[in-house]
């Protein structure tokens, strides 16, 4: 009688604590937090942690010091595709039809992350709604929040760059959309877009520390025009002509340098916002790039120049850096060598979100999450690039790659480490036994993907064709 009036008593005194005194829920009970940072138009050989020489990036480098280092990440030659890319999980031969465009029907993931409970954020460049072929909808400001994003600030959104279109450019007196509102250039007059963008950024962090938050911030800088930041600019006007880059290619290379630096800087100060609301050790941040640097930029890189392969499937335009820091969760000063593709950030970010990919789910990426944690996992052998901009000079054309070889649907073969420039086609060339290898194994893969891009029609053509329902080229057995 004695222990039940006990267990009684344990059960009224249980009852009646109230829920204020329940235990908080720990930083590991919490989904952890992702920011993605991705550049325009610069590359591994303008960053210190990748051997850089004339460029100062102590924040990103510090990330690497304290992070991971991957030496084999790769994207598309220009902006778009490697957006879309990013953006769904899957190869350009699914979903790719024009430059400037994202099909408002392609799931993101910005929807994934929304779905699986996270407060989500866009700022930077969007260039998606379809504003260069005139596409239904391109005036819909609505487009990020349907994209999956709670909050966006960007540039580029309803309006493109031409003030005589009604636009303007991304740097100085900037023209912007916020969450469905213009600011305006006269707004905005005499600041400086990236520091807008960025302070949207750390406003959303400080604003939603107490959840988790999913934040891709894809800049504008470093892409062209090459004009002087805040810390360079001194006493000269910031109004919207600031945005004219000199004719001195000198002057271009010194603006191209000074933005290289401030994007460091604003690296740096989102890491610090980070930290200061107390999320670091709850928080992956990723540093990459959506392409290779401007042709009209050469850079000294480990004794060598460089000269920048936007729009090229080279080396110079496709490698891209990618540095990834979660305290307490990624080892520290490790580089890799594991092959990353565009389309493996979906598939890692719902792996950090406890996801389950299903039906509606991209397959043509995995994920990198087993590494980030100081894990082998289960790297890809190879990554592939389908590339048909459907944009100006450039051209389409595919290939397949591991971190040495290179095979191009049209029998180019080579030997990437060696070759950056790929000027010695090993096809016509006698090539290790490795090499022979190597090249076989490409070939089968690249023999199970559709066939290599075509131009079909100009710039305002309406559709185009894709293979939305292909087979699972990496998986091929699920």
């Amino acid at each position: 009688m004695k222990q039940l009036s006990m267990i009684l008593c344990y059960i009224f005194v249980m009852g009646v604590v109230p829920s204020s005194a329940a235990p908080e829920p720990t930083t590991e009970m919490r989904k952890p937090n992702i920011i993605l940072i991705m550049a325009d138009d610069v590359s591994w050989e303008c960053f210190g942690a990748y051997g850089a020489e004339e460029y100062k990036t102590p924040h990103i480098d510090a990330l690497a010091k304290r992070g991971v280092r991957f030496k084999n990440c790769y994207s598309t030659p220009i902006c778009t595709p490697s957006r879309v890319k990013l953006m769904t999980g899957k190869y350009n031969f699914r979903n790719y039809t024009h430059f400037g465009y994202l099909n408002p029907k392609e799931k993101t993931f910005g929807q994934m992350m929304q779905a699986a409970g996270y407060k989500t954020a866009i700022a930077g460049k969007w260039q998606l709604n379809g504003i260069y072929h005139g596409v239904e909808g391109k005036d819909d400001n609505t487009r990020p929040f349907k994209a999956g994003f709670d909050e966006y600030c960007l540039w580029q959104l309803t309006r493109g760059a031409r003030a005589k279109d009604g636009g303007g450019e991304r740097f100085w007196s900037p023209l912007l959309e916020q969450n469905g509102k213009f600011l305006s250039i006269e707004a905005n007059e005499g600041k400086y877009g990236p520091d807008i963008t960025s302070d949207f950024i750390c406003d959303f962090i400080d604003k939603n520390k107490d959840q988790p938050f999913f934040v891709y911030y894809p800049t504008t800088l470093v892409h062209n025009p090459f004009v002087p930041t805040p810390d360079t600019i001194g006493s000269a006007p910031r109004n919207h002509d600031a945005n004219k880059q000199p004719k001195s290619k000198k002057e271009r290379k010194a603006n191209f340098v000074a933005m290289v630096n401030y994007l460091d800087k604003i690296v740096g100060k989102i890491v610090k916002r980070v930290e200061q609301a107390g999320q670091l050790e709850n928080t992956l941040i990723l540093f990459t790039a959506d392409n290779g640097t401007n042709v009209g930029i050469n850079s000294l890189w480990k004794g060598q120049k460089i000269r920048g392969g936007k729009g090229s499937t080279t080396n110079m335009g496709t490698h891209v850096p990618l540095v990834a820091y979660w305290k307490g969760h990624t080892p520290k000063g490790v580089v890799l060598d594991d092959l990353i593709d565009f389309t493996d950030f979906y598939p890692t970010f719902a792996s950090l979100a406890g996801v389950k990919l299903g039906k509606g789910d991209p397959i043509d990426g995995r994920s990198f999450l087993p590494q980030l944690n100081g894990e082998k996992g289960h790297p890809r052998e190879w990554v592939f690039c389908h590339y048909q901009p459907y944009w100006g000079r450039f051209k389409g054309s595919q290939y397949i790659r591991d971190a040495q070889f290179k095979l191009y649907r049209d029998g180019r073969f080579y030997n990437v480490p060696q070759d950056m420039k790929e000027s010695r086609n090993l096809t016509v060339e006698k090539t290790s036994e490795r090499g022979n290898t190597a090249r076989q194994k490409l070939k089968q893969t690249l023999d199970t993907v559709p066939p290599a891009p075509t131009i079909e029609g100009g710039r305002n053509i309406k559709g185009r064709p894709v293979y939305r329902d292909w087979k699972n080229i990496l998986n091929p057995n699920d």
